[in-house]
């Protein structure tokens, strides 16, 4: 790791409010290119995503929000090589994404800690699986720990941790390679209202302090529009690309600015698209 995680968080909050294609990032840094996904084959196929064209700047925050059963988990899959797909182009910074990679990391709904093993082991995990210096792995994971406030917690086991601790340590396992994106699949899907809320705070300082160009899907509107940079809106299934709507709101965002207008119209944008899907929080 050639900076601090201070060095990152530094000057994340010097160029919070810059629009990332003006940092000297890319604005094409994930580029998806008429991308169409089936399921099955011949007359029982099933057209999970159809005609995707958009692009995703470096360092930015992406919030996918669309119907249950859109295709929002088929395409993040897709970008993080776990699925392959019939037709299209996926790039990440101009490199097809076939397969898995090392430059990417995944969180999903479920923390997926393994009970036997501390918080500090759980975070170390990917070092072993890939092969990494183990004593480059630890100071970079007891790092990460204390970037996820869980200071004092690397050797409890996940029982001994609330959900939003789990998901914390999750997130710190994501990222101990030093992933390029972080891709993160209905994170907060199983938490309460309360804490959910918290883990958004906490999320977007992760984000601010890793300076990661992060995908999200959520099935909650407000969810979507706090953390965004931009909000792609899709269809119901086969899930299109219908509208990418950027968020106007100053980092680091505050749970008060949820009552300002610019939050207001923007989920009114998305809710009126969905008013006759029951599938959203």
């Amino acid at each position: 790791m050639n900076t601090t995680l201070a060095d990152r968080t530094s000057a994340r909050h010097a160029h919070a409010n810059t629009p990332p294609d003006e940092k000297g990032a890319r604005s094409d840094y994930i580029r998806i290119e008429g991308l169409s996904k089936t399921f099955g084959g011949g007359q029982d196929g099933v057209l999970a995503l159809s005609g995707i064209d958009c692009s995703i700047a470096q360092g930015s925050f992406v919030t996918i929000v669309g119907p249950s059963g859109c295709g929002k988990s088929t395409l993040l899959r897709i970008l993080a090589g776990l699925l392959g797909y019939e037709t299209g182009r996926v790039l990440l910074d101009g490199q097809p994404i076939h397969g898995t990679r090392r430059d990417v990391g995944v969180v999903f709904q479920s923390s997926i800690l393994l009970p036997w093993r501390t918080i500090l082991d759980n975070v170390m995990l990917p070092a072993e699986v890939i092969g990494l210096d183990m004593k480059k792995a630890r100071e970079r994971a007891m790092q990460l720990l204390h970037m996820v406030r869980l200071d004092g917690f690397e050797h409890k086991l996940p029982r001994q941790l609330s959900g939003g601790m789990q998901q914390r340590a999750s997130i710190a396992r994501a990222l101990l390679h030093d992933p390029k994106i972080l891709l993160m699949d209905e994170p907060f899907g199983a938490l309460d209202a309360m804490t959910r809320e918290r883990m958004n705070l906490e999320l977007q300082r992760i984000w601010m302090e890793s300076g990661k160009t992060v995908v999200l899907i959520t099935h909650s509107i407000p969810e979507a529009v706090f953390l965004g940079d931009q909000v792609f809106v899709m269809t119901p299934r086969p899930g299109t690309l219908e509208r990418v709507l950027p968020i106007a709101l100053p980092r680091p965002r505050t749970m008060e600015m949820m009552s300002q207008p610019v939050f207001a119209s923007a989920t009114a944008a998305i809710r009126e698209r969905f008013s006759h899907a029951a599938s959203f929080d």
